[in-house]
């Protein structure tokens, strides 16, 4: 006879732990992130076997975690299957002539990066035309707080987003100009909202900075950031306002192929 005590092995014909397995991944896509208590208070199932299934998914890359005994998050394997399954709304395919474009406008690397939870992930990059530039960075993941393609994203987020994303004051800081509090955050994100454009001073990495302005869907979501990242020997505020239009124009012209194809 079939053990039928868990949630969702009583179906026949169905596998108990695939049924959780999906079910988990239902609640990773509906929040920011999940605790091993919360999921299996949600699937009614123990505690053991909710741990067992999300260290499972994220052997796997559909859940991952920012440190060891965190909360879980949704995996770089379900951004690729979500963006693979929607092409009408695939981001990188309306992006790689704007980004093109902005590599030959300022002659400096360009990125497309995307949220994950606490971090984003670069999807897209084309590197700069100049003899020193920063190298592509395609698949590379940072967090959000100490990027600009990052911080134009939480910044186009709803309000009260941030507190449920960073449940902790401290951020993770990289190098010394990192953002270190979440109160810091959001004075920076504030200014984001006001100019419509985030920038990067050596926060993610030692000697590189970026300008970056978000993407967004139909509906004003957030679906990712174009960024300019380039040395910074040579970046200040006043080459990020220089850029600031072009920039501009090429999330412009992303955002309105989005609309046309969605």
């Amino acid at each position: 006879m079939s053990n039928t005590s868990e949630a969702g092995e009583s179906n026949p014909g169905q596998l108990g732990s695939v049924v959780n397995a999906l079910r988990i991944l239902r609640l990773l896509s509906a929040r920011p992130s999940l605790r091993v208590a919360d999921a299996a208070s949600e699937l009614g199932i123990a505690r053991s076997t909710a741990h067992r299934l999300l260290a499972t998914l994220k052997d796997h890359e559909f859940a991952a975690q920012d440190k060891a005994n965190a909360a879980y998050r949704i995996g770089p394997a379900l951004t690729t299957i979500g963006l693979a399954a929607n092409r009408r709304l695939d981001i990188r395919v309306a992006a790689a002539p704007m980004l093109e474009r902005l590599r030959d406008q300022t002659g400096e690397t360009v990125s497309l990066s995307v949220l994950e939870g606490q971090s984003v992930r670069f999807v897209s990059c084309l590197e700069g035309t100049r003899s020193v530039r920063v190298a592509d960075r395609t698949g590379l993941v940072l967090p959000a707080s100490s990027t600009a393609g990052g911080k134009a994203i939480l910044a186009a987020l709803p309000e009260g987003d941030l507190a449920l994303r960073f449940p902790d004051d401290e951020l993770p800081a990289l190098t010394a100009s990192s953002p270190l509090s979440r109160e810091r955050l959001r004075t920076e994100l504030d200014a984001v909202r006001r100019d419509r454009y985030a920038i990067n001073f050596e926060e993610s990495e030692s000697g590189i900075s970026a300008v970056a302005a978000a993407v967004r869907d139909p509906t004003g979501s957030p679906l990712g950031a174009l960024a300019v990242v380039v040395p910074a020997s040579r970046f200040d505020l006043d080459r990020a306002k220089r850029w600031r239009p072009m920039l501009f124009d090429a999330v412009d012209a992303v955002e309105e192929t989005l609309t046309k194809t969605a």
